[in-house]
């Protein structure tokens, strides 16, 4: 068992994510400054909308195209930055007709605008370029362009690159804090070939030889959700009717994999279902849902999910709670249809806060399982997750430095979250909580302070020690204990300043609450029949 968990807990960084993400990376660049922070030649204007326009030559792994942005004016500056990471080549740049001169510092690249920059415009820049993208050395986690061919011999073809970067394969605004309106996405491939993107189809054009889709995403987006996925497809479909009316559910696979596919997603309405009772409506019915097969493991873009888990139940048919409950559903399917809610709805403004969507998301698991099975197979599920939790680095990572924490933002997020559930005793109001967040915070980038004030607000606790403990130190509380002359002493250590999370035991059988701190505490007891609650993320020692 061991030896499984521990090649389990190598594998955690196949969850849907990518290069960058628990690299523990400590020496830092002015690359990483110019992509993780708000730069002034970002912060002065504001994205509106993308016309993303590309052809993808799939014999010579080979993209052209550009990309048009509109921004609001915030305030008047002379450059403009945009990043698009080489061997991509920014060929041209063009607005109000005129041909801009812009400077290269590594993957980020200054424009020099010439037009009047007017404090609330609306103005338009066209980015063209061309070149042959990173390919995925392991996608999602090493991501870029992953091209493939399917049994068939037939061009199989998807993008990954969450962590590396949106700018791995098109020039935009890469940093998460400003996301676009919404957004066209125009592919050109192969005819013979289906392009799916994120959106619905607006209009598919015959090219002769190639063919050209128009996927219209009518809400806002992070560019790392943005995906170009072509393939042998074929689709079926079904309405969700939900709590915010019709559905669309669309599925894309290939065609050998169609009635496989017929039976095995029928996870996707459960997940919809269990979801919408958590967190709230969908969020995004304008665009509809889809999932869609690709050759890597899959990852979270949004309305347009992708999978391949080789459809099988677990991760990749392996379970990673050890209890058993991980094989009643589809992995890939729950956790990064998950992440619509909290990563696609609820984004956040910096790398270092990944954990709002790893955290939230991992939970999700074993929610989904609460809704069907019930609490204690859920509790199963999340406290068998704690075999994968490696303490290593603390869950938040450096600010500004696109630096994500320890890749514990899954799993002890998760379990930090459970644990929240105990402290608030009521069911109702956890709810309420969940489904709250994504209502105030709806399409919008978020910091950690923003949920944790949140969410201390809603239970009217001061949680400021606790979010301390779990999320920036890598202790975890250790409740210290000795029964000796029918006295129970107990504390806490390993633990931050002022950190005194009530705890719920039972003794001699019965349950009630103790309110442990750094100090000894002393009670009578009767006898040694003294059991700390299992759903409580906390070590426990009998001392001498």
């Amino acid at each position: 068992m061991k030896n499984i968990l521990f090649s389990l807990l190598l594998s955690l960084p196949l969850l849907g994510i990518s290069q960058g993400l628990m690299s523990g990376k400590q020496n830092f660049t002015r690359q990483d400054s110019l992509r993780g922070s708000i730069t002034a030649e970002r912060a002065w204007w504001d994205l509106t909308y993308y016309h993303l326009d590309v052809e993808v030559k799939p014999e010579e792994k080979f993209i052209s195209g550009k990309n048009t942005i509109n921004y609001r004016v915030l305030k008047s500056k002379p450059e403009l930055q945009i990043d698009l990471q080489a061997p991509m080549k920014i060929t041209k740049v063009v607005q109000d007709s005129d041909e801009l001169e812009f400077r290269t510092e590594g993957n980020a690249h200054f424009i020099k605008v010439e037009s009047e920059q007017p404090v609330g415009a609306i103005k338009s820049i066209t980015i063209y370029y061309e070149g042959y993208p990173r390919e995925a050395k392991r996608a999602p986690w090493d991501g870029g362009f992953s091209w493939k061919k399917d049994s068939n011999g037939k061009h199989f073809i998807a993008t990954s690159n969450q962590g590396l970067g949106a700018s791995v394969w098109w020039p935009n605004k890469d940093h998460m804090y400003d996301e676009v309106d919404s957004m066209l996405i125009s592919v050109t491939n192969p005819k013979g070939l289906t392009n799916v993107s994120n959106g619905r189809l607006r209009k598919l054009e015959d090219l002769g030889n190639k063919v050209k889709s128009h996927w219209f995403v009518n809400n806002p987006i992070n560019n790392y959700g943005v995906n170009i996925n072509i393939g042998d497809y074929v689709n079926f479909s079904e309405t969700y009717q939900g709590e915010k009316g019709a559905l669309d559910m669309d599925y894309w696979v290939l065609k050998d994999n169609l009635e496989k596919a017929k039976e095995h997603f029928k996870d996707a309405p459960k997940m919809m279902k269990a979801f919408e009772h958590w967190f709230g409506p969908y969020p995004f019915y304008e665009d509809s849902f889809k999932l869609v097969e690709v050759p890597y493991l899959g990852m979270e873009h949004q309305s347009s999910v992708t999978y391949g888990n080789q459809f099988k139940k677990g991760y990749l048919g392996r379970d990673l709670s050890g209890t058993g409950w991980g094989l009643i559903f589809d992995f890939i399917i729950i956790h990064e249809a998950g992440h619509e809610w909290f990563a696609n709805n609820i984004t956040y403004k910096d790398a270092a806060d990944m954990w709002i969507h790893e955290g939230f998301t991992a939970y999700s698991e074993n929610l989904f399982l609460d809704y069907y099975y019930g609490k204690e197979a859920s509790a199963d599920y999340v406290i068998g997750t704690r075999a994968n939790i490696r303490n290593d680095r603390p869950v938040i990572g450096q600010y500004n430095l696109n630096n994500e924490g320890s890749g514990d933002m899954y799993y002890k997020g998760a379990n930090m979250l459970h644990t929240l559930r105990q402290l608030i005793e009521d069911d109702t109001l956890w709810r309420e909580i969940l489904r709250g967040l994504n209502k105030e915070f709806y399409h919008q980038t978020v910091t950690t302070a923003q949920i944790e004030n949140y969410i201390s607000n809603k239970t009217k606790k001061d949680l400021s020690a606790f979010f301390n403990q779990y999320l920036r130190d890598t202790r975890i509380p250790t409740l210290e204990y000795t029964i000796e002359d029918n006295q129970l002493k107990y504390r806490y250590v390993n633990i931050v300043k002022d950190f005194d999370m009530p705890i719920e035991v039972k003794i001699n059988g019965k349950p009630q609450w103790l309110f442990p701190n750094s100090e000894w505490k002393t009670m009578a007891i009767e006898n040694d029949d003294f059991i700390v609650d299992r759903d409580f993320y906390i070590n426990v020692s009998k001392v001498k």
